[in-house]
């Protein structure tokens, strides 16, 4: 392990990347650089800086990527209506590719030789980070601790901080959400939990960015989209950047009881898993019946 001199991990401040630093740090005995992005998932991701220099990290990178996420990455997914098994809208998924971009980025200019992620090693995370990295740097070194180490639970992770000093905003009498979940300007998604169990139905206070069908409005709420070569560029006539596009649909949609979905979906790896989803803003920006203004 000793030929890793300096490592980029994507890190978000939270329990497990946190864990991730120290551990990286004295299992490889390596310099860490981290990367923490802003793609609107909701959280301030700048006391990710302070958290990070508390564990000793020299470089830190912390990057607003909204606009680019969605004028790169979600738009022309939309333009090619990808859908995937008919009904996934591929939020968590598409925002993969950036961050992995970035981490290559970042690992050239800071010269560093390996890079590193949180994801686990049951879900497609991980090989979608993986195979980012190395189809833009082909021979470098990936490491994934969650298929290295042993501290396979939360208290494990817990013990860990203690004996560490690791500054971290957990704590056992702090109430911790049942759902695994992830966040963008693209969607909410949640596993784990009740949503283990096929025959339960969602609870209606997991969702944070939509009402029910059965609390939308009575009446219609209309909106006028101007599209530009595929591409929402105004709502209402009122022109706008393309992360505030989807920050604004995504708003209109759930208030109205738009983008809730619930299925059991095969994954990469040979499991199959049930995710249920929030994506309000989407099915205006990618109806396929709307043509372009030119």
């Amino acid at each position: 392990m000793s030929d890793v001199k300096k490592v980029v991990l994507a890190y978000s401040g939270g329990l497990d990347t946190s864990v991730i630093v120290k551990w990286l740090q004295e299992t490889y005995h390596c310099e860490v650089v981290t990367f923490t992005a802003d793609i609107g998932q909701g959280e301030e991701v700048e006391p990710a800086r302070t958290k990070a220099q508390a564990l000793g990290v020299k470089e830190i990178y912390i990057e607003d990527l909204r606009e680019e996420f969605v004028r790169d990455y979600v738009f022309p997914m939309f333009r090619a209506n990808t859908i995937y098994e008919g009904e996934y809208l591929l939020g968590t998924s598409i925002a993969r590719p950036l961050i992995a971009k970035r981490l290559i980025e970042i690992a050239n200019e800071t010269g560093a030789d390996a890079i590193s992620h949180g994801a686990t090693g049951k879900g497609n995370d991980q090989v979608r980070f993986e195979l980012g990295g190395y189809a833009l740097k082909p021979g470098v070194k990936v490491i994934a601790p969650w298929r290295e180490w042993d501290l396979t639970s939360r208290e494990k992770l817990m013990a860990y901080c203690e004996e560490h000093d690791i500054p971290v905003d957990f704590s056992s009498k702090k109430k911790k959400s049942p759902y695994s979940m992830d966040a963008n300007l693209l969607h909410i998604s949640y596993e784990g939990g009740i949503l283990e169990d096929p025959w339960a139905e969602a609870e209606e206070d997991m969702w944070r960015w939509s009402v029910s069908p059965e609390a939308a409005p009575e009446t219609p709420t209309y909106v006028e989209l101007t599209f530009d070569q595929g591409d929402i560029v105004a709502i209402d006539g009122q022109a706008m950047k393309p992360h505030e596009v989807l920050e604004t649909l995504n708003k209109m949609g759930g208030d109205n009881g738009i983008g809730r979905l619930d299925i059991v979906e095969n994954r990469y790896v040979g499991m199959k898993s049930r995710g249920c989803y929030e994506t309000p803003g989407a099915p205006s920006c990618c109806a396929p019946t709307v043509r372009s203004s030119r």
